[in-house]
């Protein structure tokens, strides 16, 4: 049986991570071609008709740069500087229950702050594995990069804060009663 021998030259049809982007020819090792690019339809054989497509595509990309650059700067100016918390499972010591990953923090990102991100654009050198105050740094699209803090603490101390918060309202409210019921000399003295 013969094998299917592919050229190793390519249009890309999407940006493709480490590769190239949008319409751009590329080289490609053939086992890529074969088994990614071709079947997700990322990318086609470079023959002459391709060639010629390969303009449109370049102009394509160059409005979608355009677009892509605006939304990340516009992502960038609403988390720049911001401080948010995330409350995880720690022991009294500050050690995670396990970790929080760029992962947790994309999700985090989504359902606390409706931003939407990728994985990858989280740039975390290593898991989050002690309760603190972390800087966060994002690499969006179009090499537009970003910052944020994120303060991880453990629930158990925000559980604390909270009953802490809680009783010093309910003596507040209690002496606020007593000051009402305590009548004063002066109103009593005036009802008689």
């Amino acid at each position: 049986m013969k094998k299917e021998k592919h050229s190793n030259k390519l249009l890309l049809l999407e940006d493709v991570i480490n590769l190239g982007r949008k319409g751009e020819l590329v080289k490609a090792k053939p086992g890529f071609i074969r088994n990614f690019l071709l079947p997700k339809k990322k990318a086609v054989l470079a023959d002459k008709r391709m060639i010629r497509l390969q303009q449109k595509l370049k102009e394509e990309r160059a409005k979608q740069a355009a677009l892509d650059k605006k939304e990340s700067e516009a992502l960038a100016a609403r988390v720049k500087g911001k401080t948010m918390t995330i409350r995880v499972k720690a022991d009294r010591e500050g050690h995670l229950y396990g970790s929080v990953t760029a992962a947790d923090i994309v999700k985090f990102l989504e359902k606390e702050e409706s931003i939407l991100c990728e994985r990858r654009s989280v740039l975390l050198s290593k898991p989050i594995k002690m309760v603190g105050n972390f800087e966060i740094r994002l690499c969006l699209k179009e090499e537009v990069s970003a910052y944020f803090f994120l303060k991880v603490v453990s629930e158990d101390q925000i559980e604390t804060v909270k009953t802490e918060v809680e009783v010093t309202r309910e003596k507040d409210v209690q002496s606020s009663d007593k000051e009402q019921s305590v009548e004063h000399p002066d109103e009593k003295a005036k009802e008689e």
